[in-house]
């Protein structure tokens, strides 16, 4: 083989390393940006789970809020009819 044809040889096995290596990066770099948003898809439904709980929180202690108004009102008026008497 001439020198030509073996440095021709060699660069051929190295352009089908440099194309198999850049189409493995591309991939690879696809996996990446596809596990970058499962990843942020999964701190979503995190933030959507907390949420969900503060909400249900929220409506507990606004009822009980409501519980408490309505026997702050009850004990003012007890407190008012018996001054009154």
């Amino acid at each position: 083989m001439s020198h030509f044809n073996r440095l021709v040889s060699e660069q051929m096995v190295t352009m089908e390393k440099l194309l198999y290596l850049q189409a493995e990066l591309e991939r690879c770099q696809q996996i990446e940006e596809e596990l970058q948003i499962l990843q942020n898809a999964t701190n979503l439904e995190s933030v959507q789970t907390d949420i969900q709980q503060m909400k249900k929180e929220l409506r507990e202690i606004q009822l009980i809020f409501e519980k408490q108004t309505e026997e702050v009102i009850n004990a003012y008026r007890e407190t008012n009819l018996t001054h009154s008497m």
